[in-house]
């Protein structure tokens, strides 16, 4: 059996340790079993619908004892990015919930004559009427910051639509490029473990998302892990040109790697 010689673990939340409202068997053991052993280990979700605090009460309620601190988002990473601008007004076409990382980074939110439009996963605040004033924004100047360009996520009922497919319809219309702050991007990962104060070479990224998560990992020079929960399909999996370092049914065998 092969097995995994990290010292630190980053790891996925939606897909991995759930989905929907509802724990993956053996996630909440295997959260405890690291406890146990004594690792370092951060949870980088690119979950744009709820703050930190949010989703850590969220994983309360399923039985996960996950404090805010061990939850790195990209609505934290994009609020550091921003805070130390000197014009760093956002628009955010994003779930209302979300502002409060802004709040706390003191970013002032606007409607009109933003320096950002900050883009994450709004699901039904994507209406005609609010991607039209971040259209015209940008036209007008300002610089798209995706959180994340997630093609979909796993919800209860099957696939949907993530914020990715909205980042490119902007990107489209306007002729910009965004600015991606969550995975895979490598700045975020970086962010990630020095916050938790590992090193790549010593810690191994968990996914569901060959390539946001393995491949964004393994780019970071991270080793790759991805689980076939969540949204892991074997027909992309077999396409991708990205070769994970294990493939594993799910995270509750992570006991058994080391």
């Amino acid at each position: 059996m092969s097995m995994i010689e990290a010292k630190a673990f980053l790891i996925d939340l939606d897909g991995v340790l759930y989905v929907d409202n509802c724990p993956i068997e053996g996630a909440v053991e295997a959260v405890e079993m690291l406890e146990e052993k004594g690792y370092r280990y951060r949870f980088v979700s690119n979950t744009t619908s709820k703050s930190r605090r949010c989703l850590a009460e969220f994983l309360d309620e399923m039985g996960f004892s996950i404090s805010e601190r061990r939850i790195f988002t990209p609505g934290i990473a994009a609020a550091e990015r921003i805070r130390s601008e000197r014009d760093n007004r956002c628009f955010l076409l994003t779930r209302p919930d979300l502002q409060e990382e802004f709040d706390q980074a003191g970013i002032p939110i606007a409607d009109d004559e933003a320096e950002y439009v900050v883009v994450g996963d709004a699901e039904d605040g994507f209406t005609f009427e609010r991607l039209n004033r971040a259209f015209r924004l940008v036209m007008a100047g300002a610089r798209i910051m995706a959180l994340e360009k997630d093609r979909y996520w796993m919800a209860a009922d099957g696939l949907s639509l993530s914020a990715g497919p909205f980042v490119a319809a902007l990107e489209y219309a306007t002729g910009t490029v965004a600015e991606v702050v969550g995975k895979p991007s490598r700045g975020f990962f970086e962010m990630a473990l020095a916050e938790m104060g590992a090193s790549a070479q010593e810690t191994a990224m968990i996914g569901d998302d060959i390539i946001t998560d393995v491949g964004g990992a393994q780019n970071a020079e991270m080793t790759g892990i991805l689980v076939k929960t969540g949204k892991y399909r074997e027909d992309l999996a077999d396409r991708s040109t990205v070769i994970p370092d294990m493939i594993i049914e799910s995270i509750s065998q992570l006991r058994e790697h080391i």
